[in-house]
């Protein structure tokens, strides 16, 4: 059944802060009232609803699930529904951001600077299953089952990482993160046996879903991607140290 994603406190949230109503994009904290002042949210504020971002992003990927497997309306709507809150939140991180950046410290900043690329990255991967599902809702005919199949397994994997790098947000374990960069090579692997069955010889020009079904699994592969860059802002929150820009190593030769 579709499911709607509940707000958590996070654990790297100003330590004895006062609880807030939670922040509503486009709403203060404060009352519920639009708000003119777009400096007025707290580093509370703000890292509270980029996990509610994390949470809205993975029930987009179990709806995904859902609507390949059932054809389910109500999954399609919910996973629309997950795609037009988290481009809401990313534009209210956005535009709240520069001016709380410049009440804190260098480590608060730091915080909030996670807060937007992090959004940003959930802000895309909620795109990419909006394309899935517009792209299964328009089919006409059904998909092969082993496709749907493989479809499914990429979805409930790209889930689990999704839940995964929450939970390493909300307690700040790094065990979360290399958990999730470890699966990434999971969903790497069914794409690529997706792509190495319908671009043979013979499905070529016997499967005339294998465009679709391609498609399908190159965008839910890139919300992998997008969920390692999750992995990696989380290394980087909690060691001080980017994983992005660490040296390669050389290639045995």
């Amino acid at each position: 059944m579709p499911r709607k994603a509940a707000t958590s406190r996070t654990a790297i949230e100003e330590p004895g802060a006062a609880e807030t109503a939670e922040a509503t994009p486009g709403q203060t904290p404060e009352g519920g009232k639009k708000s003119a002042r777009k400096g007025a949210a707290s580093l509370d504020d703000l890292a509270r609803t980029a996990l509610k971002a994390f949470l809205i992003a993975r029930d987009a990927a179990f709806n995904v699930r859902d609507l390949l497997t059932h054809s389910s309306r109500m999954a399609f709507l919910a996973i629309k529904e997950c795609e037009q809150e988290l481009d809401i939140i990313e534009r209210y991180i956005d535009e709240r951001l520069p001016a709380a950046i410049t009440r804190v410290n260098e480590a608060r900043a730091r915080q909030l600077l996670t807060s937007l690329k992090c959004t940003t990255d959930l802000e895309r991967i909620g795109d990419l299953m909006m394309s899935v599902a517009m792209r299964v809702q328009s089919r006409t005919a059904r998909m092969a089952a082993s496709d749907v199949r493989q479809l499914v397994e990429m979805s409930a994997i790209l889930r689990e990482m999704l839940d995964l790098v929450y939970r390493g947000f909300v307690d700040l374990d790094l065990e979360c993160a290399r958990k999730v960069l470890q699966m990434d090579k999971d969903i790497d692997r069914v794409c690529h046996a997706l792509f190495q069955k319908h671009l043979t010889e013979h499905a070529s020009h016997s499967n005339a879903s294998s465009f679709d079904v391609l498609l399908m699994a190159q965008a839910l592969e890139r919300a992998g991607d997008h969920t390692t860059n999750l992995a990696e802002d989380l290394y980087s929150l909690i060691e001080g140290r980017s994983l992005r820009h660490a040296p390669k190593k050389r290639a045995a030769t």
